[in-house]
């Protein structure tokens, strides 16, 4: 810069501060004078993790499924959902499943491409060889003749195996769920939580340490179903408080009727709220879902769904995860994917970018 201009830039910038300094106090003054507060300045919208839940994704790619942008462009699934405004990742992790598919190995495959572009990952624990939810809580296989305190130390050791796995491939998770839709506990009948709170508390707590030893930045989440049921949560939370688990995130399930969205949305905001209230612990969407042949009215349901999580007391609605959206043309047999059946988005999917 030549020395005329700097000068001249110098005063320039000097009159803008002047400017700016006076327009500062006299409307300060006139907010005094009137009896009024001088508003601040508008604050942008809450960050939020617009997330999916893609854990199917390698299966389907090692049957030849392919996934299309709305013009019909094949694209990289990862990649397309980066697109479309997800930010976020979540991977279930099974112990010994058959097939392979979300083995640790499997996990890891996935967990490195999410980190490649950037995408931050929730792994989400299942402590079962199969699906864990609140109608199973099946032990692996290899776990079944474990008693209860043996089964507290297979957790700890189980969640820092995996998580170490991933730290020596080069992938700290940002989230990590112990346990899956655990409504009534997991491991069952061990830590079943409407028979043994405490054993299921001390189940969570193993996960916690694990997690924690591996890196303490990692948020751990406690997952349950049906986000509407205040007093399911209430329930599941006073117990766990009582018994001295810990979390970091409160973990909810959202799968509403498509002719009812509205009220199921209304009462999982007031969960949410009532939630960061009684244990100052954020909250999280970690599933959705809604069938595919209702993608106009998913959109609009998915769109309220965030806004309401963004709303949630003092910016501790922390995000929304959609479930395997990428699945399409029924495929194994689920029909809430968010997928058109050539294997293009749906409108639903607009929810997440706008």
């Amino acid at each position: 810069m030549y020395a005329a201009e700097y000068v001249f830039c110098k005063i320039n910038i000097s009159m803008k501060l002047f400017v700016w300094g006076y327009m500062v106090m006299a409307l300060a003054a006139c907010g005094k004078s009137s009896g009024g507060a001088v508003m601040p300045p508008p604050v942008a919208d809450t960050p939020i993790i617009k997330g999916a839940d893609i854990s199917w994704l390698t299966q389907m790619e090692s049957q030849g499924l392919k996934f299309y942008n709305s013009s019909g462009t094949a694209m990289d699934c990862i990649q397309l959902m980066q697109s479309l405004g997800i930010n976020a990742i979540r991977l279930r992790v099974w112990v010994n499943p058959a097939g392979g598919w979300n083995s640790n190995a499997d996990v890891v495959a996935k967990a490195k491409r999410v980190k490649q572009l950037g995408l931050r990952l929730m792994i989400d624990l299942h402590y079962s060889d199969s699906w864990a939810d609140p109608g199973q809580q099946t032990k692996p296989a290899a776990w079944a003749s474990l008693d209860s305190t043996a089964l507290v130390n297979q957790v700890h050791d189980y969640t820092f195996s995996v998580l170490d796995t991933l730290r020596t491939a080069g992938v700290v998770p940002t989230w990590v769920q112990v346990g899956n839709e655990t409504s009534d506990g997991m491991l069952w009948p061990d830590g079943q939580a409407s028979k043994h709170m405490a054993a299921f508390a001390a189940m969570v707590n193993a996960g916690y340490r694990a997690v924690k030893s591996i890196n303490d930045s990692i948020k751990v989440i406690v997952h349950i179903a049906n986000g509407y049921d205040n007093s399911l949560f209430r329930w599941i939370f006073d117990g766990l408080k009582s018994n001295g688990a810990s979390w970091d995130i409160i973990g909810m399930s959202l799968y509403p009727p498509v002719d009812s969205w509205q009220s199921y949305d209304n009462n999982c905001l007031s969960n949410m709220n009532d939630m960061v209230a009684r244990y100052n612990k954020p909250v999280m969407i970690c599933e959705v879902g809604m069938p595919a042949d209702q993608a106009v009215v998913c959109q609009s349901f998915l769109s309220d769904m965030i806004s309401k999580t963004r709303s949630v007391t003092s910016g501790n609605g922390l995000g929304v995860f959609y479930w395997e959206p990428e699945s399409y043309n029924s495929w194994q047999g689920y029909k809430l994917g968010a997928f058109d059946d050539t294997g293009k988005p749906t409108a639903a999917m607009n929810a997440f970018s706008h």
